[in-house]
């Protein structure tokens, strides 16, 4: 008497030698149903699919939170401008801003995917100072009727720890080759020398934030003056000035790029893949928001910053 666990395997054998394509096929196919079944499994678990659609597509582009490092989204930048199937790009922001340099380097990514694809953009919740700096690379901006925009400047914060520091009886003796060098020192005050050569540099950055606008938005500095000292607007005041030219929301910009772009009405959404997901960062940030009320800002390097300061 045979054993039952082992009947059906001289069947297999015998059909491996009878049918050996049907065999391959067979087995070629079970290969795809288990990456098939993996990959669903993943979007499952990070919330978004991963399939990756065929035929042509709209790309999102999304920027949240604080700019701090610029290469993840480049990279996503120059993917989506490469990609023969996406057709046009909508960048969504919801940032305060960052950083000067990265906000700059993302700036000047995007004005190159604009010259070889339609760029849109839609305004979420927040899209200020380096938010606005990025926006204005784009054909079209879409901003909710209450999105908070503008804060067109620059700032830098130098911390003063003198006061502490005279309490606790900690003194800093600082030897330096120049009157400069230790310019915003947290353990002395501005010099006045200090202040007027930081302020040129600040002036400086100020005025290439406005070219950037002037340019983006086809309107003259002296057009802008007005409304480049740091002031927020709501999405409609800055349809008023001419900061943005739709009300709408990403919905709208979608439809707005597949028809500059040609393509049907309802189109596909393409996003980029995900970057790996920190875990204890996430699960902080969701203490501090449960428990605390609060939200606990990304690591952002000093220096210059187009930065509303009110995120």
């Amino acid at each position: 008497m045979g054993t039952p666990a082992l009947s059906g395997v001289p069947f297999l054998l015998r059909l491996m030698k009878k049918r050996p394509f049907l065999m391959a096929s067979m087995t070629i196919g079970a290969i795809f149903l288990f990456f098939l079944l993996a990959v669903l499994i993943t979007g499952m678990v990070t919330g978004r699919s991963v399939v990756v659609s065929v035929g042509n597509k709209i790309g999102i582009l999304e920027v949240r939170g604080m700019i701090v490092d610029a290469q993840q989204l480049i990279e996503q930048i120059s993917e989506f401008r490469k990609s023969r199937t996406i057709k046009a790009v909508v960048l969504r922001i919801d940032s305060p801003g960052g950083g000067v340099a990265p906000s700059q380097e993302i700036h000047a990514e995007l004005k190159r995917l604009a010259e070889e694809k339609p760029l849109v953009v839609s305004m979420g919740s927040i899209a200020a100072s380096g938010g606005y700096y990025l926006a204005v690379a784009g054909e079209r901006i879409f901003a909710n009727p209450g999105t908070i925009t503008g804060s067109i400047g620059v700032i830098m914060s130098l911390p003063d720890y003198q006061g502490l520091m005279g309490k606790i009886g900690v003194r800093t003796e600082v030897v330096k080759s120049g009157q400069f060098k230790d310019i915003g020192s947290s353990t002395r005050d501005l010099s006045d020398a200090d202040r007027q050569l930081l302020q040129e540099m600040i002036d400086n950055v100020h005025a290439q934030f406005v070219r950037a606008i002037s340019e983006g938005r086809n309107l003259p500095v002296e057009r802008l003056q007005p409304f480049v000292d740091g002031r927020i607007f709501t999405g409609e005041q800055a349809q008023a000035a001419g900061l943005v030219d739709e009300l709408g929301t990403l919905s709208d910009a979608v439809e707005y790029a597949a028809k500059v772009s040609g393509l049907g009405a309802d189109p596909v959404r393409f996003y980029p893949q995900s970057k790996d997901v920190n875990y204890l960062e996430r699960w902080l940030q969701g203490v501090a928001g449960r428990y605390l009320g609060v939200s606990l800002p990304p690591q952002i390097s000093g220096g210059l910053q187009y930065l509303w300061n009110g995120y």
